[in-house]
């Protein structure tokens, strides 16, 4: 039976580690120390590692890995790692013996141009690096707000249940930007509170799921027209067009405190 350990790293990112009880994948290094001491107190062993795009935070600890454990590396076909043994792209698939795991293969642009993700459908787990947060979605540092908004709706129709392992701590942050946005949506204000909660036990707010996703989160709600609505009264906004107030929200947000 495989599990999801959660390993916090740097300030607010969480590195994953998908395990057996003995053998584990991990999602995203960005740092080796904190990977190692969680291998070393339960006993696993590394048997692969899994990138979905370049930025140091998610690949910084790939060389010390390597020196420890000779594993394959898995990562997106059209960004330079240097490390990676297998490049991958949409409909491609990884499968590993230990621990006993098949994922697919999600090309998601937009965060950065060759950003991918990996959705394991048997477990109902999607590891989505910095594309889909809890409450958000990524910058666009290099892709356009057409890539993401076409790879957020690729992940937006995955099954509800679908769990999302998203790389970083962010969700209380992304919340009050919701709130702002949709003032009347209840879901938002409840999921705030729970959320809150789970932060004050010192609890991760993630895995999220889609489902939570689609009725919170303004990114995958841009076309309800009470979100057009508080972008043109805030001034953010004079062209409803769809792709036009996901930009809008993209770029409020960015500077939004």
């Amino acid at each position: 039976m495989l599990n999801v350990l959660t390993v916090p790293a740097f300030q607010d990112n969480y590195l994953w580690l998908i395990h057996d009880g003995k053998h584990a994948a991990v999602v995203d290094p960005g740092d080796a120390a904190p990977i190692l001491a969680a291998l070393e107190e339960h006993r696993l062993s590394l048997a692969a590692i899994l990138l979905t795009h370049h930025h140091a935070d998610h690949v910084g600890g790939v060389p010390e890995l390597l020196r420890n454990f000779k594993v394959p590396v898995f990562g997106p076909r059209q960004e330079a790692i240097p490390q990676i043994t297998h490049p991958l792209g949409e409909g491609e698939t990884v499968t590993l013996a230990e621990p006993a795991l098949r994922l697919s293969v999600l090309d998601v642009p937009g965060h950065t141009r060759g950003h991918i993700a990996y959705f394991a459908a048997e477990q109902g787990w999607l590891f989505c690096g910095d594309t889909l947060f809890a409450g958000g979605c990524g910058r666009l540092f290099e892709g356009t707000p057409e890539q993401m908004l076409a790879s957020l709706a690729k992940l937006a129709a995955l099954p509800d249940k679908t769990q999302i392992y998203c790389a970083h701590e962010y969700t209380l942050a992304n919340l009050r930007f919701a709130n702002e946005v949709e003032p009347e949506n209840v879901a938002i204000k409840a999921r705030t509170q729970q959320e809150q909660a789970k932060r004050d036990r010192g609890q991760p707010t993630v895995p999220s799921t889609i489902g939570l996703e689609k009725s919170t989160n303004p990114f995958l709600r841009y076309r309800e027209s009470g979100i057009a609505d508080r972008l043109v009264a805030a001034g953010h906004l004079s062209d409803r067009e769809p792709i036009a107030v996901f930009a809008a929200l993209r770029q409020w947000k960015n500077s939004y405190r």
